[in-house]
């Protein structure tokens, strides 16, 4: 053999190698590549800072089990409770930002903590990324069926004609029911002669007023909306600008000459801060799909909410615009933050 052909038959055995080497290192790159842009990738974790069986785990079930279809993944409730939600919420945010936790959050996560919380273990903007505003309603202004008041104006009638005989339960000092009731009774002008009660729940609110061991309630129209369906409690007024669908005998408190009153409920997704975009994006549309299905929309229109959708950009405007506006009325209400 001369030393052409043995040079030749050494390259040629080069050149296979090397190919065998490039091949195999693509194979591994576009494999590596592939198990990393796939998203969600394993089960997302759905964080409900409330107790299973209430109105709200109800709803994150639901948009959970419609998530998971769109996703193509098991999403699994994981109610950590306490603190009206606070542990949740600081679990959410100290979350890897892979976009496989999830909070399901509630107004209280932007109105009560940012207005009443002086140091939270979290920034309620800085930590979070907003996904989606599932659902919004108004809370509903409700009492004993047995007092003689069948409007807001009766009712303040009868808080100055007895000062002091009026009781209003909700929840405790610094949850969301109890910053909103704290809102009606002063812009109706009764907060100095009514008594406000802390209860744990509002299940305990709601078996006082049914029995007329408090008056007054007012909560989420989900959560009291079986009550005034089966006559348990009266239903005064709602606190949105305009009325709901599911009641729509009910007038406002601003109808009933309260001037410019307004407050909602609302529930909504977000993300650890640093999810990636395309990630949040995904679990946006995903989310979105899920609220506007026929199944979740007829469930919460049934309970007097309205399904939403909305984009991250717009959940994140509402947000915002709802800490600032109940630090304002923090303020005036002369609360002090804790």
């Amino acid at each position: 053999m001369n030393e052409d052909c043995l040079s030749a038959i050494i390259w040629t055995a080069i050149a296979l190698v090397l190919a065998q080497i490039s091949a195999a290192t693509a194979v591994s790159f576009v494999a590596d590549s592939g198990s990393a842009s796939v998203f969600p990738n394993h089960p997302i974790r759905l964080l409900v800072g409330l107790p299973p069986g209430g109105s709200t785990d109800a709803i994150a079930r639901i948009v959970a089990s419609k998530l998971g279809d769109a996703l193509g993944q098991h999403v699994v409730v994981d109610n950590r409770t306490g603190a009206s939600g606070l542990i949740a919420s600081e679990i959410a945010a100290r979350a890897p930002a892979d976009g496989h936790t999830l909070l399901f959050g509630a107004s209280f996560y932007s109105e009560v903590y940012a207005s009443l919380e002086r140091r939270l273990p979290y920034d309620p903007v800085r930590d979070f990324a907003p996904v989606t505003l599932l659902n919004r309603d108004p809370y509903l202004v409700t009492i004993y069926p047995g007092l003689p008041a069948h409007s807001v104006q009766d009712l303040v009638a009868l808080a100055k004609a007895k000062p002091g005989s009026l009781s209003a339960g909700a929840g405790n000092f610094g949850s969301g029911t109890y910053l909103v009731t704290m809102h009606f009774l002063e812009a109706a002008g009764i907060r100095e002669l009514s008594t406000y009660i802390p209860y744990k729940s509002m299940t305990g609110a709601f078996v006082d007023v049914i029995a007329g061991r408090a008056q007054i309630s007012v909560s989420s129209i989900v959560s009291a909306w079986t009550f005034v369906k089966a006559g348990r409690l009266r239903a005064l007024a709602v606190t949105s600008a305009q009325r709901s669908d599911g009641l729509p005998d009910t007038p406002t408190v601003a109808e009933q000459g309260v001037a410019g009153f307004e407050a909602i409920a609302w529930n909504g997704l977000v993300a650890p801060a640093k999810t990636p975009v395309a990630r949040i994006d995904k679990l946006s549309a995903a989310a979105a799909q899920a609220a506007k299905s026929h199944e979740i929309r007829d469930r919460l229109k049934s309970q007097g909410s309205e399904a939403i959708g909305s984009t991250p950009a717009e959940f994140r405007h509402l947000i915002g615009s709802e800490i600032k506006r109940w630090r304002q009325l923090v303020g005036k209400l002369g609360i002090t933050p804790t």
